[in-house]
């Protein structure tokens, strides 16, 4: 009896982990079935497209994902309140009664094991939501010369689908493998019954690396024909860049540079 009783404590500490606090009057995910999740990484290609998805397409906030294992931070909140540390999901309209969910946060767990149980937690969530696709946008460190964008799948069946959908999937990347929450997340998907994938963005990974976000999402948007208002700022952020390098014609810089392969890591 004692170690019954021990064991529903334990139970009970690990559901203590993650609390969901809903937001704006919603009690649920909306039924939606495909997830974009990102959190800062390389180059923070996924979590900057995310980002700008959320406002172009005017995203509703449904949630506020709590964990005891996030870096204990507050920060400002959007409306300017002070917010103890969480990951934001948002739901994007996509039709009548579709929506397309993302999820993103400034920071992620430092420790293995954290990231692991943060992990399983956030996947057994989207499960019982009746999530049935995970997409993970990530960038990956490459040279200055490769700008690709591929998608690596977490089972079998899912690289087929992908496949049909003329997405670039690859076999060979990445080829060192992938660590912390984005690898955990797009991966564990079949443990859950999800559908799951990485899609990467090559990148020097230096700095925020804008186009390489505008491109994933180009890309997705293509793959999954999701319909979704992509964010044409990329281009205009780089012409601010310029012009504090060389005010005179930055326009034709500009030009230039979006014509050359390595101008998209300045």
């Amino acid at each position: 009896m004692e170690c019954q009783t021990l064991y529903c404590l334990l139970i009970d500490i690990h559901h203590m982990s993650l609390l969901i606090e809903w937001r704006n009057g919603h009690n649920d995910m909306l039924g939606a079935k495909i997830c974009l999740f990102s959190l800062p990484g390389v180059g923070n290609v996924g979590k900057s497209a995310i980002d700008a998805l959320n406002s172009a397409n005017d995203a509703t906030e449904l949630a506020r994902l709590h964990h005891t294992s996030l870096p204990p931070l507050a920060t400002l909140d959007d409306d300017g309140l002070l917010s103890p540390p969480h990951l934001s999901v948002r739901a994007i309209a996509t039709g009548t009664d579709s929506h397309i969910l993302t999820i993103t946060g400034t920071s992620q767990p430092l420790e293995p094991n954290n990231q692991g149980l943060m992990a399983r937690e956030l996947m057994s969530m989207l499960s019982k939501n009746d999530v049935q696709q995970l997409i993970v946008l990530a960038g990956m460190v490459d040279d200055a010369a490769t700008k690709e964008i591929f998608i690596v799948p977490s089972s079998s069946a899912y690289r087929v689908d992908l496949e049909a959908m003329g997405a670039n999937v690859r076999r060979d990347e990445p080829s060192s493998g992938a660590i912390g929450m984005a690898a955990l997340m797009s991966s564990l998907g079949p443990v859950y019954g999800i559908s799951s994938a990485c899609a990467i963005a090559t990148t020097i990974g230096s700095s925020g690396d804008i186009i390489a976000s505008q491109n994933l999402l180009m890309s997705l948007d293509k793959w999954f024909e999701l319909n979704l208002a992509i964010p044409e700022d990329a281009s205009n952020k780089l012409l601010e860049k310029l012009k504090q390098i060389s005010p005179k014609n930055p326009s034709d810089l500009v030009s230039e540079l979006t014509q050359n392969h390595d101008a998209f890591y300045m």
